[in-house]
């Protein structure tokens, strides 16, 4: 039996500002739903996610500001600092862990700048919202193997299809470089390409 996470509850303590705040993220907003003055679910979905945050007046018992650790999954984590920036956000500097694996808690083992290598979940950004609840983003270019089945492959957002046929191309290019010859097919080695990528599978050469 699928169990699809599609809930995240988030502790908030104004409501209001709250729902202003990730609107103006450019997350949709999907229900606002007061059954009396003591009780009022507010749910937003960000882009292209499957999954989506609820918070509002007699939802959980956590503390305001107790959430920590969220993750936002991008395709450039470049891009996405510029576009919450030109949100309004506050927005930590790109990061990459001291140990090389995920990220610790906390700053204190955090390094500047993306990591070097640009390998797939290893680069991040971080910001927290009105009550301290903290968001992590995290670059994901190329899946672990077995993470996506190639035959479900799809894509969430223009923009992620955007990145994957840039990739793409970079990399039909260094194809063609290798066999010294145009490859009238590409649209087929593109849509192999990314499929692979995507499922984090062996790439095409």
């Amino acid at each position: 039996m699928d169990m699809k996470l599609e809930v995240v509850v988030i502790p908030v303590s104004d409501v209001e500002r709250a729902k202003d705040f990730y609107k103006a993220l450019g997350w949709r907003l999907d229900a606002d739903i007061a059954t009396d003055e003591a009780f009022r679910v507010v749910q937003l979905t960000p882009p292209g996610s499957p999954t989506s945050v609820i918070f509002g007046t007699a939802v959980t018992e956590q503390e305001p500001g107790t959430a920590q650790g969220l993750h936002l999954v991008v395709s450039d984590i470049d891009a996405a600092r510029e576009e919450l920036v030109g949100r309004g956000a506050e927005v930590s500097e790109a990061f990459h862990d001291a140990g090389g694996i995920f990220h610790h808690a906390g700053t204190a083992s955090r390094v500047a700048g993306p990591d070097p290598k640009r390998q797939s979940y290893s680069s991040f950004l971080s910001f927290n919202d009105p009550d301290g609840n903290g968001w992590v983003l995290q670059e994901v270019t190329n899946r672990l193997p077995g993470r996506i089945d190639p035959a479900e492959s799809s894509f969430s957002s223009a923009d992620d299809l955007a990145a994957a046929l840039r990739r793409a191309a970079t990399a039909h290019g260094e194809h063609e470089a290798r066999t010294g010859q145009a490859d009238e097919n590409w649209p087929d080695w593109y849509a192999d390409y990314m499929v692979r990528e995507q499922a984090g599978i062996e790439l095409p050469s």
